[in-house]
């Protein structure tokens, strides 16, 4: 299958001429496709002076630094398992990375893989939700190249077509295409309108106000330690749900309500309200110390393993997700 690649139409491998920021799927099949594409990437940057950080898992960032030998000195790595185990968190680290040049100038590089046979139907939306996204934050920044791997012998068809509406440019074969199915920066701007699943029939629904605040957290203290919640992943989600309430108060009209339930691996609990908000970054980027509001997704994510925001002209769901341990 060709994924929209249009042969006719290749980029150079490196176009120093490009200085804005280059966002690239790069479709490869098994290990050796993915070192050939990745140490390539990796040396072509060193050769020139671009810094490297690949954010990718703990087995391929083995065979990366054995593939690499010495010139992987030069290169930083981060476990995708810990820097991305909520999505939500990985963009903070590419933009930690990309300030820490200092001098705009600088031309930096970054290989990242959030998207992964093994992630759930909940997080492999939310990675897709990411990877169009950061066309949004770094779309004004110079002089910054991402590459992202997709494995288009482990991932679905339709995994690797959608990566191709959020990276303006391909990478397969040694070559770099425009991609035909590229959405352009309205895929990160327009409201992003994918539906929640429904909960199930037997999630338990409580209406909060100011003066419940207190009973809530003490609910969802006792339903998270009758789920066999680790405590301290408790006081986590207790944290989290508190602010998210907080903000439904203060955004949805004085109220809102709680749906809390058990998953296989994980308790759920999701705060809807009345209130609708067009923040597409919410909760992405770390609050600056000016900053008005912004903190309560910020902190959520930090804590919890997964947190789904969708705003919809019936009010806005928050869905926090805690595994167990």
């Amino acid at each position: 299958m060709e994924y929209g690649i249009a042969k006719s139409d290749r980029l150079p491998v490196h176009d120093h001429a490009t200085e804005g920021f280059q966002h690239e799927a790069f479709l490869y099949a098994g290990r050796d496709e993915f070192l050939d594409g990745t140490a390539a990437f990796i040396r072509e940057g060193l050769a020139v002076g671009e810094p490297a950080l690949v954010v990718v898992d703990g087995p391929k960032i083995a065979w990366l630094r054995d593939e690499l030998g010495a010139d992987g000195e030069d290169v930083q790595f981060a476990d995708m398992a810990l820097v991305g185990s909520n999505p939500a968190r990985i963009i903070q680290a590419w933009r930690d990375f990309v300030d820490q040049r200092g001098d705009t100038r600088s031309r930096v590089r970054g290989i990242g893989e959030p998207i992964g046979p093994d992630c759930s139907p909940a997080e492999l939306v939310e990675c897709q939700r990411h990877e169009t996204l950061l066309n949004l934050v770094f779309g004004e920044t110079p002089a910054f190249r991402l590459m992202c791997p997709y494995d288009t012998d482990a991932l679905d068809e339709w995994v690797v077509e959608e990566a191709l509406r959020s990276h303006p440019v391909v990478a397969s074969d040694g070559h770099r295409t425009p991609s035909s199915l590229y959405g352009g920066i309205e895929l990160a701007t327009a409201p992003f309108s994918v539906p929640l699943p429904e909960a199930p029939r037997d999630a338990k629904e409580l209406y909060f106000e100011a003066a419940s605040l207190a009973a809530l957290r003490q609910y969802v203290a006792l339903r998270a330690a009758d789920a066999e919640v680790e405590p301290a992943r408790i006081e986590d989600l207790l944290l989290a749900v508190n602010e998210v309430a907080t903000n439904s108060l203060r955004h949805g009209a004085g109220t809102g309500y709680l749906r809390i339930w058990e998953e296989p691996d994980a308790l759920v609990c999701e705060v809807r309200d009345e209130g609708v908000f067009d923040q597409p970054l919410a909760g992405r980027l770390r609050p600056t110390p000016a900053q008005i509001g912004g903190y309560g997704l910020w902190v959520a994510n930090q804590v919890c393993d997964l947190v789904q925001v969708r705003s919809l002209p019936g009010g806005t769901a928050v869905r926090l997700q805690m595994r167990r341990n």
